[in-house]
């Protein structure tokens, strides 16, 4: 009965507060050209980010549309629910629980035309550790990854694994979007990896450089984003 009412009520009160919060909040997008240019070529890719960034990250997608890799344990489909709020879909799986279908999904979801949202290091970390899950979706649909990071200049750190923030009300935000990550089709096993690390390292980066823009010793346009 009260996982029936979490589930009923949980994810249109995550999307009001998600809503709210965003209203309030002055965002800056940085490099969004990368994501604007594979929209307009009609290019599906994979957009990544760290789990614990997910909070705002709905309005860091500029696309016509995105399914989600959510795991298929009751958050997962808290999460879920909530995403379908804002237009997203939902491909049920992970790098813990059906992976091999959920890496199918992905697959699918890419080739016909649809972009890929991924979590790296979720659902259960190690935190902002990239799994191959990503790398293995790109490499199979030819399509590229574009990692995405987010950070808020005042906000709340939980004390779950991945550190999840929630942005505070009235904060200034900024998403810093990466150049594009190609995985050539007959990449071997180190091949790979070394697109894994550099898809983990440019996501740190690119986190560094969020906190820099919304950071009260900088401004926004010193690192060539724009406000929304």
């Amino acid at each position: 009965m009260r996982k029936n009412l979490t589930l009923l009520l949980g994810p249109p009160l995550a999307w009001m507060l998600i809503h709210a919060t965003r209203l309030t909040m002055r965002l800056t997008r940085v490099n969004a050209r990368v994501v604007e240019q594979l929209r307009d070529a009609g290019r599906p890719y994979v957009h990544a980010f760290w789990h614990g960034q997910l909070f705002l990250m709905p309005f860091s997608y500029l696309g016509p549309r995105i399914a989600i890799m959510i795991s298929a344990h009751s958050d997962g489909e808290l999460i879920a629910r909530t995403m379908k709020l804002f237009g997203h879909g939902w491909i049920k799986g992970s790098t813990t629980s059906g992976a091999a279908g959920a890496l199918r999904g992905a697959v699918r979801a890419l080739r016909a035309g649809t972009d890929v949202g991924f979590t790296p290091d979720g659902p259960r970390g190690p935190r902002h550790q990239a799994q191959m899950g990503a790398i293995q979706a790109a490499r199979l649909a030819g399509a590229p990854i574009v990692p995405v990071a987010f950070a808020a200049s005042a906000r709340k750190v939980m004390g779950s694994w991945d550190r999840f923030e929630v942005p505070m009300p009235f904060s200034r935000g900024a998403f810093v979007y990466g150049e594009p990550i190609e995985i050539p089709a007959a990449a071997d096993a180190e091949q790979m990896e070394q697109a894994r690390r550099l898809l983990e390292d440019s996501l740190n980066v690119l986190t560094a450089r969020a906190e820099l823009a919304v950071s009260g010793g900088s401004r926004a346009d010193e690192v060539g984003g724009r406000h929304v």
